[in-house]
């Protein structure tokens, strides 16, 4: 029986099925509650979020759900520990956005006293919320935050891109593991080494992890149907992580433009890119990526750049514009349809079956 894995037992779930979470807005309570009560586990981008912010979105998905979701953060990397700017550099990266600024009719922004939330205040914001599981990207939390998460029964799910990553992720007592492969769309959450130097395949990456460690793994990116789920269960992964599939869902934030995007002829070629958040993320190539892509190495990282677009992408999300939209995107993106979670995660499981019982 395919739906009762370690992952549905860990996770008190039906179906071995996760929403990828998206930041930035493109996650919803909507979204995540309608894919935990239709038997996976919804999950919610947070890494953006203030703490307040935090606890009224657990609160606002608890309205909607009683079932098991997550809620996710992006693990500060170490070379972003300083992200102060001087007022010289300040001005050069509004100078070279200025363009758009206009174009969008967008003012001209205003140094700020921080480019993104501290993870030490969100993290107490968790183990305020208390969501039945805490996942996240981009490394690991220390020692005494897994064992204050595992104080209060919130399981741990960590990512990792490579073989490597997934040993320390097991070492460090994470409970479940997602091997991010390489067509997964969005941010690559690589953590010991850089990102173009840990692109690895989903359908490689996954046996090898799976080799390499006990804990329940779970397969992520390049799965967008039923016959990608029986793929990465028969590699030995206990459960499958969706992104793209689940972010063109009536419920999802993504704006129509990019639901458009993610369901056409566009969406079979993806890049990776850091011109929108200043580290590397899988997506559809449009404007913004190739007139900025030959200052890619001079662009400030994570989170100045990210803080610098974030007024473009948010204005040309609310008018339905491509040409300066993060448009994220895996390599499986096309086998995406408009529809509801429900209907999305019932063809799913349709699927999944159907590909069971035709098997020899």
């Amino acid at each position: 029986m395919w739906k009762k894995t370690s992952v549905t037992e860990r996770l008190n779930i039906r179906y071995p099925i996760i929403q990828g979470p998206f930041g930035g807005g493109l996650s919803t309570p909507q979204l995540t509650a309608a894919v935990s009560n239709a038997g996976g586990l919804g999950s919610y981008g947070a890494h953006h979020l203030a703490p307040d912010q935090i606890i009224q979105v657990a609160g606002d998905i608890r309205k909607l759900t009683s079932k098991p979701f997550a809620l996710n953060l992006w693990i500060p990397l170490p070379d972003e520990a300083d992200t102060s700017l001087s007022p010289e550099l300040f001005a050069a990266n509004v100078a070279r956005l200025q363009p758009y600024y206009q174009e969008l009719e967008i003012p001209e922004p205003i140094m700020p006293t921080r480019f993104a939330p501290r993870f030490e205040d969100q993290i107490d914001a968790i183990f305020e919320a208390k969501p039945a599981v805490f996942s996240f990207v981009f490394g690991m939390p220390s020692k005494e935050v897994l064992k204050e998460l595992h104080k209060r029964n919130i399981v741990t799910i960590g990512a990792a891109t490579t073989v490597e990553e997934a040993l320390a992720l097991d070492e460090s007592g994470v409970d479940l593991i997602v091997a991010s492969g390489s067509d997964a769309g969005g941010h690559r959450p690589s953590f010991l080494k850089p990102a173009l130097e840990s692109l690895v395949g989903t359908f490689s990456l996954v046996p090898q992890v799976v080799d390499a460690i006990n804990k329940p793994i779970i397969a992520a990116g390049g799965i967008g149907d039923g016959r990608g789920i029986v793929a990465a269960l028969t590699l030995g992964a206990k459960g499958v992580q969706l992104g793209s599939v689940f972010l063109a869902c009536d419920e999802a934030g993504a704006s129509e433009a990019h639901k458009a995007k993610l369901v056409s002829p566009s969406a079979r070629q993806t890049i990776l890119t850091r011109v929108f958040s200043g580290r590397y993320a899988r997506g559809i190539r449009n404007r913004f990526v190739d007139e900025l892509t030959p200052s890619e190495a001079v662009l400030p990282g994570y989170p100045i750049q990210n803080w610098f677009t974030q007024p473009i992408r948010r204005t040309s999300a609310a008018t339905d514009q491509t040409n300066y939209l993060a448009l994220w995107a895996g390599q499986a993106a096309s086998l995406s349809r408009r529809q509801t979670a429900s209907k999305c995660f019932e063809r799913l499981v349709t699927e999944t079956e159907a590909v069971m019982t035709a098997r020899p």
